[in-house]
């Protein structure tokens, strides 16, 4: 079992501290426990620990007391609070005094474990913001491979930044094309994972047997035809990042075995009783509406929960059009280095067309229209071929380039757009007619 964190349990009876500890201990976390409250908040190392359980009525020193004491030391420390039903609407009054959670005795041990993996989490990210910032060669690396100017981009690369090194899934929504495996790999890359394998599983429907075979592997005959021990992807990915591109393609029977392996951090092989322990981190990709399969029945609410710690949606081409034109540029460029062609000039006038259109295939149909633009196809959208225009006719094209951009600069005002161009009002608004121009 992998370290799942640190937790310090607090409860003045010590039949419960015990059953507590063996508890959670076998479910892979450290703990230390204490039946003296006013002892553990005086021993209690608030650096070393990830999370902190307190009972809420206790001689001396309750719950509410241990809360405020460790949140003074430190009020980044998640404290999850246990209350018998009594207790309840003083456990919410403290809730808005800060702690992380309650719960009511007698509690669930499953459903503690699911709350102290997210106190667990919200603490290392915590801890991951105050890392010291990144070089700036790893901040052009990265502005190189999420290239953009839209606020979407920029929004990704400071997600990549405060989430590759920490231990959290991340789904990631969005049309296909829009580059979730692309983002994906950015956060394996710039993270500590990234010498580990990152493996791509394509969640699209297919015969079940084969396909838990391919995520589990199996031990020697215990598939048709197979003489020799399989490992499977999420054995192969052990300290690496795991990639379920489309999750919403697996069938209900895969979607339970997953979400057994998420939450032991451990895999059977088929044919095996004995747990292998993994260290993954997974990023799930959907273009599905994932809560609407939640509600229909068709997807588990709890892989669903599991696999969404982290959601960021990766908005279509159309949404960010100022990234168009940059990423057209740039697959024309990796396009000419691998097919040893020149790459074609493009004008402002040629990027604007690109980034007038849709483009329903998003970011996969944007790089084959450069591809066949490289190819000596004409570019997408623009008219049929036509003879190289005469110099009257490349005059007047930038021509009315540099009205349309005093206009745009104006914001549509014509009279100050003409005063900047240093022309009488009339004269501009008979070359905006002329070149049909729009004045917003």
């Amino acid at each position: 079992m992998t370290e799942r964190g640190t937790i310090a349990f607090i409860d003045d009876e010590p039949r419960l501290c015990e059953a507590a500890a063996d508890w959670l201990r076998a479910s892979g976390f450290q703990v230390a426990t204490y039946t003296d409250p006013q002892a553990a908040v005086d021993q209690l190392d608030p650096a070393q620990a990830d999370c902190v359980v307190t009972d809420l009525r206790m001689p001396r020193l309750d719950g509410r007391g241990v809360l405020a004491q460790l949140r003074a030391a430190d009020p980044d420390l998640p404290v999850v609070l246990l209350s018998g039903h009594g207790d309840v609407p003083v456990a919410v009054e403290v809730m808005r005094e800060g702690a992380y959670d309650f719960l009511e005795k007698p509690y669930v041990a499953e459903h503690l474990v699911a709350v102290l993996d997210r106190a667990v989490e919200a603490r290392r990210m915590r801890r991951q913001l105050r890392a010291p910032e990144w070089s700036i060669a790893a901040a052009a690396r990265l502005e190189a491979r999420l290239a953009g100017a839209s606020p979407a981009i920029e929004g990704f690369r400071e997600a990549v930044r405060q989430l590759a090194d920490l231990p959290v899934d991340v789904l990631l929504r969005g049309e296909p094309g829009v580059g979730k495996e692309h983002l994906a790999r950015a956060l394996h890359d710039f993270g500590r994972r990234a010498r580990r394998p990152f493996v791509v599983i394509d969640c699209t429907p297919r015969p079940e047997a084969a396909f838990e075979a391919e995520l589990f592997g199996h031990e020697r005959g215990f598939v048709a035809g197979t003489t020799a021990v399989r490992i499977g992807k999420l054995e192969h990915a052990n300290g690496g990042t795991v990639f379920l591109d489309g999750v919403e393609g697996l069938s209900p029977a895969l979607q339970a075995r997953l979400l057994r392996a998420l939450q032991d951090r451990a895999i059977e092989r088929i044919g095996s009783n004995a747990p292998r322990p993994v260290d993954l981190r997974v990023i799930a990709a959907s273009h599905a509406d994932l809560p609407a399969l939640v509600a229909a029945g068709a997807f588990r609410a709890d892989l669903y929960h599991r696999l969404s710690a982290v959601d960021l949606a990766v908005p279509p081409l159309r949404a960010r059009r100022e990234d168009i034109g940059l990423l057209y540029t740039r697959f024309l460029r990796e396009g000419a280095e691998r097919l040893g062609r020149p790459v074609p000039p493009l004008l402002d006038a040629d990027l604007r067309l690109l980034a007038l259109q849709d483009w329903p295939g998003n970011a996969a149909e944007l790089r084959a229209a450069a591809e066949r633009h490289l190819l000596g196809l004409r570019l997408p959208g623009a008219a049929p071929e036509a003879p190289a225009p005469s110099l009257p006719e490349r005059v007047a094209r930038y021509e009315a380039e540099v009205i349309d951009e005093a206009l745009r600069l104006a914001g549509g005002r014509v009279a100050e757009a003409a005063e900047a161009l240093g022309v009488p009002r009339r004269t501009l608004a008979e070359k905006i007619a002329k070149y049909g121009l729009r004045v917003e």
